[in-house]
């Protein structure tokens, strides 16, 4: 319980002061939360975590980038369903630790490139990018960002823009991905559970992170997460 609260509490200060905290939260817990139990959770969480983000930031949402991305997002969502139910927790746990491994060395490959820019118009990416974000944030419960963040680079918003069109993302698919686990009878009381333990260290880690400014450098942050995304993708892929 404490190294769970522990990882919560950095995740989401993460996540309220830069919007990384699902890819360093994820992973850490599913080295001691079976994934079929943390994805249902980890998804209430991420629709508390959203609408609070947004609380002062939706009048900034882009409406269009938001509209046109959602078709392809549930699309997704219905592919990512069907793995979910289909795989046993120990083929999620080391396919999300694959997916960890994949994502990580992407990033160290952009810090080693700063100049490199994805140069494929917003219109290209956007089938690809909605629907792997459907299929694995429905399998993980988490991860999807990767791909939002990629979709909105190529529509080049401005910061603000984009902090708050990526969360009105993640707070829709949270909602249509909840409603799914339920249909198929996969939000069960442990995932409840789990939920309603993680919110109090959740709420008080989006505070932290919205009144603490990083000190690191954006450089130096990326470096951190990369290291940890490692680390805590090795056990996933022996469990």
């Amino acid at each position: 319980m404490a190294y769970c609260g522990a990882v919560l509490l950095l995740a989401y200060s993460l996540r309220g002061s830069t919007g990384f905290g699902g890819l360093v939260g994820m992973p850490l817990l599913a080295l001691v939360i079976p994934v079929k139990v943390l994805a249902p959770a980890w998804t209430l969480l991420g629709i508390a975590s959203s609408a609070t983000i947004l609380g002062g930031d939706r009048a900034h949402v882009d409406k269009r980038a938001f509209v046109f991305f959602l078709p392809w997002c549930i699309l997704g969502i219905g592919a990512g369903l069907y793995l979910f139910t289909a795989l046993d927790a120990a083929t999620l746990a080391r396919a999300l630790g694959a997916l960890v491994l994949v994502y990580a060395g992407y990033m160290m490959w952009l810090i080693a490139h700063p100049e490199a820019r994805d140069p494929l118009p917003a219109s290209a990416v956007r089938p690809a990018a909605g629907v792997l974000s459907g299929v694995v944030g429905t399998m993980f419960g988490a991860m999807a960002s990767i791909f939002f963040a990629m979709y909105l680079d190529a529509c080049a918003l401005e910061k603000r823009a984009f902090r708050a069109t990526i969360s009105a993302m993640l707070l829709a698919l949270s909602l249509i991905r909840l409603v799914a686990y339920a249909a198929v009878g996969e939000l069960g009381a442990e995932s409840l559970a789990v939920f309603a333990a993680a919110l109090p260290v959740m709420a008080l880690g989006i505070y932290l992170g919205g009144r603490v400014h990083a000190r690191m450098s954006e450089a130096l942050f990326k470096r951190l997460v990369c290291g940890i995304l490692v680390v805590c993708a090795i056990p996933l892929l022996l469990k």
